[in-house]
């Protein structure tokens, strides 16, 4: 596959598990931790690996080739860098050590053993090659591993946590939303799939939850790795009458060439766009302010570019430590999630007390039912591994994206929206 391709595919499915359990408003689900004491070797609260009186060593595992999850290791490196500037935790050093998987599945298991070996944990990284590692922890259930995956096996694993648990279906706030303010558009639906079978998976959530809110799809196609060009799909869509196009699941790469093509074909239907396509480059890309202002995006992250800046401190936080580690480098979604990735250990890490092992750190893990990573991102519960009802509205106003009819950020959600209900087809029947 391509590096554009595996840029696409994690992309689009990340994309389609937006946001997580709110613990902090009427809105949140009970649930029974996915870990538990009893699921961690005894033999874990005696491993000390990779952890001295000074410093904690953590092992990083990434595909860095081509630059195509730099991010990771980045945002990583970054939150490690940021911490360490305050003393560490508990007095401990964060110390990351980098892997590069090369893009092989193979190379993934060898360096996640590896990891597992030397590292006391493994934080942050990413690859579409991951599924590997997830064999190897498999065997090791006594080694912490906190990141974001696209592996259902990895996700399953009772010693992996997300700061942002994954899992298909659709805030029904956000379909809600558009539902009221453009009644006539949502039974005029378009929307581009990618032609990846783990698309199709994250696709049937997102019909699942358009279909329970009334949304009717006129136009639906799939489009594959390798393309740049959507003005046959643009055509199709202008002659099907579409009204309301819904990219949720496309990469700003394929995002902005469709925009650009609509431009083109001057068909101006409503547009709401996903985490994927909130980049630095969309604007730029898809042929400058005119060609995209007014549409709009629904995320479960702050505007964490410098957009909320002002209003979350932990914005500027980010981004300046990301440069700090990475001078020059352009922050990404993957940088996010190696920064909360990051953050979320070192919660664990500091209540795991002065003389932490794997196995106190597996256990207060699986006690964090609140994460929010300072507003970065909306309210989560890693423990229980479930998807909450909390996102975010946005929309492009002179090339710039701007919230849009959000609450406060000194509100109850911190700026957030927990309206409605997550809807999935894995809580459905």
């Amino acid at each position: 596959m391509a590096a554009a391709g595996a840029l696409v595919l994690a992309l689009s499915l990340l994309a389609s598990a937006c946001s997580s359990t709110n613990s902090n408003s009427s809105q949140t689900t009970a649930s029974t931790s996915s870990s538990s004491s009893g699921s961690i070797p005894a033999s874990a609260f005696s491993d000390h690996t990779g952890i001295t009186k000074t410093s904690v060593t953590v092992g990083n595992v990434s595909t860095l080739t081509a630059g195509l999850f730099k991010g990771a290791a980045v945002g990583t490196e970054a939150y490690a860098d940021y911490v360490n500037s305050t003393g560490g935790v508990n007095g401990r050093k964060l110390v990351v050590n980098g892997y590069d998987d090369n893009f092989q599945g193979a190379g993934n298991g060898q360096a996640t053993r590896q990891s597992a070996q030397q590292d006391f944990a493994l934080v942050g990284g990413f690859s579409i090659e991951d599924s590997y590692g997830a064999t190897v922890l498999a065997t090791q259930p006594g080694v912490p591993a906190v990141g974001e995956s696209i592996s259902l096996t990895m996700n399953k694993l009772p010693n992996y946590f997300s700061a942002v648990p994954q899992q298909p279906g659709f805030q029904q706030g956000v379909l809600q939303y558009f539902k009221k303010k453009y009644p006539d558009a949502i039974h005029s639906l378009g929307t581009l799939i990618g032609d990846q079978p783990s698309d199709a998976t994250s696709w049937a959530g997102d019909q699942y939850a358009l279909t329970k809110t009334g949304y009717a799809v006129i136009y639906k196609s799939t489009y594959g790795v390798t393309q740049t060009d959507f003005t046959a799909n643009v055509i199709a869509m202008k002659n099907a009458g579409v009204k309301m196009v819904l990219l949720d699941q496309m990469a700003e790469n394929y995002a902005s060439a469709f925009l650009k093509d609509l431009t083109q074909q001057n068909f101006h239907p409503i547009v709401l766009l996903g985490a994927a396509a909130y980049t630095n480059n969309l604007v730029q890309d898809s042929g400058g302010a005119t060609a995209v202002d007014g549409y709009y995006l629904s995320q479960a992250y702050s505007l964490y570019l410098g957009q909320d800046a002002q209003q979350v401190p932990a914005v500027n936080t980010f981004l300046h430590w990301v440069q700090v580690a990475s001078p020059g480098f352009k922050p990404d979604l993957f940088a996010l999630y190696g920064w909360v990735s990051g953050e979320l250990f070192a919660q664990a890490l500091k209540n795991a007390g002065s003389n932490p092992s794997r196995g106190s750190v597996l256990q207060a893990l699986s006690k964090v039912t609140t994460f929010n990573a300072q507003n970065l991102i909306a309210p989560t519960n890693p423990a229980a591994r479930t998807i909450s009802n909390c996102y975010l509205l946005a929309n492009i106003v002179n090339g710039n994206f701007q919230r849009l009819d959000d609450p406060s950020i000194q509100s109850s959600t911190n700026g957030f929206r927990c309206d409605y209900t997550f809807l999935s087809p894995s809580k459905a029947g």
